[in-house]
């Protein structure tokens, strides 16, 4: 009996569903620790930056309109760090290094190779604009003012400016734990040698630890079980145990050594999809067992790649309080694409950007399999076909996915 699955888009909206009671759990991390974490709160300025009016080089502090002069008394100077007690009056001068005072009267920065001192008077060579050099307060942010927002993924620039603020800790979201189990008597793991032609070397489960890793999850490497249903059911029944989401690879067809969808349905779970009208990766099911997930996705790389992308992501972000929704690009195509299945299909592209605008094309993409994890090289992206779609020509406008 030939099966029917839900449009895909009608998956994605049951699995939106599913993540409302997805709890998100916050910690507080050491600062330099947050990199790559997503922050959990929003980043205030709990002060004006500068607090106070600064020299942003070494120089001479002085009156704007005294250079007329050409020639100033030097009455004092003042280091960072110092207090600026002198007040700068008609016809005088402080020397003042990068990031100290200005001090009071003073309204702009003469540097000092603009000038040529001889003793206690500095001679103006080159005068400069009005508030040359001079930091006013709050350049930097003012007191109040919102710096990062929360769901910001913190790099180097975010805990810069954190670690102005005082931050010694961060809150962040947990990052989602993930477990990773590929299936199949035919495939080897890592360094495993072959001693048969019709072995063939996984690279499902490191590819999807790549991509998971890459957006935020802590992964635990569950290795290879072959076909064997009672090993296969004890892998997944311990990594739930250990683990937010489990993710198999392989077993979720209709063959006869296809146990993962046997030994779910065990589990009496809720099915959150169970297939779906996508190509690659149509047998794909999605479960909760209690508040875990199970996402058992095809054995073919590139299938089970696309399908992280499409359905795990989105969870992973969820589960760190980013928004659930994929980002999709709209580009034009540069040459007439065929549609291959009945399905909504997603198929590796390049994805360019030309004098402001987004185009797509094949070059380079081999036809075929869905085992052809080459596809998937050079930044390339994902375009979307529509199930009611039989011909994009050249020219029109496509939805593309960006795999990041």
């Amino acid at each position: 009996m030939k099966m029917k699955f839900k449009d895909y888009d009608e998956t994605i909206e049951d699995l939106v569903r599913s993540m409302g009671g997805v709890e998100t759990l916050i910690k507080n991390v050491f600062l330099t620790d947050a990199q790559g974490m997503v922050l959990a709160e929003d980043v205030v300025a709990n002060e004006n930056s500068p607090v106070y009016v600064t020299s942003s080089m070494d120089g001479y502090a002085v009156r704007f309109d005294d250079q007329e002069m050409g020639v100033l008394k030097l009455c004092d100077f003042v280091p960072a760090g110092s207090e600026a007690k002198t007040v700068v009056t008609k016809g005088t001068c402080i020397k003042t290094f990068t990031g100290s005072l200005m001090s009071e009267g003073s309204d702009t920065l003469i540097p000092i190779e603009n000038v040529e001192v001889h003793n206690d008077h500095v001679k103006i060579i080159t005068p400069v604009s009005k508030g040359f050099a001079v930091r006013p307060v709050g350049e930097n942010y003012f007191k109040g003012e919102v710096l990062i927002s929360k769901g910001t993924k913190i790099g180097f620039a975010e805990i810069g400016v954190m670690a102005e603020l005082g931050y010694v800790q961060v809150p962040v979201y947990s990052k989602p734990k993930v477990g990773i189990l590929a299936t199949g008597s035919e495939i080897l793991d890592l360094g495993e040698p072959k001693t048969s032609d019709a072995q063939i070397r996984s690279s499902n489960h490191v590819t999807l630890e790549a991509i998971v890793k890459a957006n935020g999850a802590d992964v635990s490497r569950l290795g290879i079980a072959k076909d064997d249903k009672e090993i296969i059911k004890y892998k997944i029944t311990e990594a739930l145990k250990h683990n937010d989401i489990v993710i198999t690879t392989g077993g979720v067809s209709v063959g006869d050594y296809d146990f993962v969808k046997d030994i779910i349905r065990g589990m009496e779970p809720e099915y959150i999809v169970d297939g779906a009208s996508v190509k690659p990766g149509r047998h794909i099911k999605i479960v909760k067992v209690g508040s875990k997930y199970i996402f058992a996705l095809p054995g073919f790389p590139y299938s089970s790649a696309v399908m992280c992308f499409l359905y795990v992501l989105p969870l992973l972000k969820s589960m760190q309080g980013l928004k659930k929704s994929s980002d999709y690009i709209e580009a034009e195509i540069e040459e007439d694409y065929k549609k291959r299945s009945a399905f909504t299909e997603f198929t590796a592209c390049n994805l360019v950007l030309r004098n402001g605008r987004f185009f797509v094309n094949l070059d380079g993409k081999k036809m075929g399999s869905s085992a052809i994890l080459t596809n998937m090289l050079d930044q390339s992206a994902l375009l979307r076909i529509e199930q009611s779609v039989k011909l994009i020509q050249k020219g029109e406008k496509v939805k593309v996915l960006p795999m990041i």
